[in-house]
């Protein structure tokens, strides 16, 4: 395990504190949580924009306009 140090406004950190407190947390597992969930965020844009990179827009046009004849066809039974 690291340990990481960092530099915050003092104000920041207490309202850090005090929400790791209203979780019955500590600040070290609230920092670690925010931080996986910043992570899993970032890890899911890089995976869209991968895929988006390898997209065929004709492909996805034609697939959304199928789309939407089933939709409609839906509406109308």
């Amino acid at each position: 395990m690291t340990t990481l140090t960092i530099r915050m406004p003092e104000d920041k950190a207490n309202r850090l504190k005090a929400l790791a407190q209203s979780r019955n947390i500590s600040v070290n597992k609230l920092i670690e949580e925010l931080s996986t969930m910043a992570l899993t965020e970032y890890d899911a844009q890089v995976r869209f924009e991968v895929r988006a990179a390898r997209a065929n827009a004709e492909q996805g046009l034609a697939l959304l306009d199928e789309l939407e004849k089933l939709e409609v066809a839906d509406r109308v039974e």
